[in-house]
Formats: C-alpha cells, sequence, structure tokens
C-alpha cells in the first residue's frame, strides 16, 4: 500500500456540524423561548449563525481572535442580527451550546462503514481537527468514533492550526508517520488540502456540496464511500 497513515478532519468531513448544530440551536431556541425575546424566524436565526461563525473561525485560523471572543461574539453577532443586545442571555446561550453540541451524533452517510472499512486493510486513522480539545472528544465519544482513531490531533495540543504547517509536522511526528506515506481528507480546500499539500501530504477532498477552486487536491470524492475506490 502506498498509505499507511490516513488523517482525517472531523467537523464538515465525518461529523456533520451544521446538522448537529441545527438541533442544538433549535433546542436553545425553544428552551430559552428565543421567539418570545424577539427571534422570530428560526431559520433565518441559523442561517445567520453559520455566517457568522464561519466568519469567525476565518478570523481565529488567522490568529486574529481567541478562542473565548470566537465562541461568544457568535452568538452576539447572531442575536444583533434580530436587533437583540443582550449579554447575559448571550453567555447563557453560549454555555448551553457547548454542552449540548458535543452530544449530537449525526455524521455524514456511511462514516461508520469507511472507517470501520479503512481499519480492516490495516490503515492507521488519525485526525486533525482545529477544533477544541475537551469538545472533539466529546463529539466521538458521544457519536461512538473514538475507538476508529489512534492519534487525534486538535489545534489546541498542538498549539498549531490547519493549514498551517506545524500541525500537519506535529501529527506526523506524533504518529510516527511520514508525508510520504500519509494521506489528509478534508472538506476545506485551503485549509485540509492546502495544508496537507504544503507538507508534502496527499489529500483528498470531501467536495459533498460540488464546489470549485483553485487548489487541485490528489483526489476528490463526492460522498465518504468512493474512498474505498482509492484507498
Amino acid at each position: 500500500m502506498k498509505y499507511r497513515h490516513i488523517f482525517f478532519d472531523l467537523d464538515h468531513t465525518l461529523w456533520d456540524f451544521d446538522a448537529n448544530a441545527r438541533e442544538t440551536l433549535h433546542q436553545l431556541h425553544c428552551d430559552l423561548k428565543l421567539a418570545d425575546r424577539g427571534v422570530y424566524d428560526f431559520d433565518l436565526f441559523l442561517q445567520h449563525y453559520l455566517v457568522h461563525n464561519e466568519r469567525l473561525w476565518e478570523r481565529y485560523r488567522k490568529g486574529e481572535i481567541r478562542q473565548e471572543e470566537l465562541r461568544l461574539k457568535r452568538m452576539i453577532l447572531t442575536l444583533l442580527e434580530f436587533k437583540i443586545a443582550d449579554e447575559a442571555l448571550c453567555r447563557e446561550m453560549n454555555d448551553l451550546f457547548l454542552q449540548l453540541l458535543p452530544t449530537r451524533t449525526l455524521l455524514f452517510p456511511d462514516t461508520k462503514e469507511v472507517l470501520q472499512y479503512l481499519t480492516d486493510k490495516g490503515y492507521f486513522l488519525h485526525l486533525i481537527t482545529n477544533g477544541f480539545e475537551e469538545v472533539q472528544h466529546n463529539k466521538l465519544r458521544s457519536s461512538g468514533l473514538q475507538d476508529y482513531f489512534h492519534e487525534v490531533v486538535t489545534s489546541e495540543c498542538s498549539n498549531s492550526l490547519k493549514p498551517e504547517p506545524e500541525i500537519f509536522e506535529y501529527a506526523l511526528a506524533k504518529t510516527g508517520a511520514a508525508a510520504s506515506n500519509s494521506i489528509m481528507i478534508g472538506d476545506s480546500l485551503e485549509v485540509d488540502i492546502a495544508g496537507a499539500l504544503n507538507v508534502g501530504m496527499d489529500a483528498i477532498h470531501t467536495n459533498y456540496l460540488g464546489t470549485a477552486g483553485k487548489i487541485k487536491p490528489t483526489y476528490t470524492v463526492t460522498a465518504l464511500s468512493q474512498l474505498k475506490d482509492i484507498l
């Protein structure tokens, strides 16, 4: 086999962040009676949250904001879309969101089947994620994925963020892998694919949305089941 080590991204690649966030935010919308406070349209509330979350994560990856600012500000900005300025409510929403989100279990189709297939073929499976240490491990436990992975490398434990080379180099050193016998699988061309290619690793883009980009991965799949045709 050309590859011995397979590194996966977690959110948006295996663990369906958008679907799990929707479930969690819907629970907050109901439990905190946000409709009575002025959040009149849940779907619009969710849309605003996802946009602000992605923009803040981009700033976080660039080192422009810190973890706590990201977490709280995404709630503040989302509520401001409904002309609600209530920091206490935002803090309550943030605390509950961080408690509930990692307990969600929605995965992309065929996730466990494909991970078992790769395990049975003798690959060593690992994770490289920009998510926070405690949250990501809770997601893995709740969704039954933790036993598939030998090593889980987060931005917190590596003190670096994809696409920076340091997090990939840290992951290779921790797993005893080499770039030449490793491959990265992730949904983001700019973060997962570019980061891996820049340290000499091959990379598979999980292009679920059929988006186009300038960065050219080694392979592209539109469903996890297609990994069986490559690995």
